[in-house]
């Protein structure tokens, strides 16, 4: 190699022959790390059945699509009309207080 200060296109090749190793690199991570999660969620699937729990229907629904960890659909809560009533009044009451304090 000449002596002195290095040149420009050789800085580049090199660096891009650094860069080409670091995401190679990352590229075997990312197959390992999705290899792995392979294996442990067939294992937890495993357990589940073993158990006997619902929670192998969560197995389905995560191959279905669904983010992991999610708990599906959640059954939402009805309100009686006295209990909406009783929300709307204690609403408009406040309002009311509020636009008074304003002024």
């Amino acid at each position: 190699m000449p002596r002195g200060r290095p040149r420009k296109n050789d800085v580049l090749i090199r660096s891009a022959e650094l860069i080409g190793w670091a995401l190679g690199g990352i590229e075997r991570e990312i197959v390992e790390t999705r290899n792995r999660l392979a294996t442990l969620t067939a294992r937890a699937a495993q357990l589940r059945r073993r158990a006997g729990t619902k929670a192998a229907a969560a197995v389905s629904d995560l191959s279905a699509g669904s983010a992991p960890g999610s708990p599906g659909r959640r059954r939402r809560r009805r309100m009686s009309p006295e209990a909406r009533k009783r929300i709307s009044e204690m609403m408009k009451k406040r309002w009311a207080e509020r636009r008074r304090t304003k002024k």
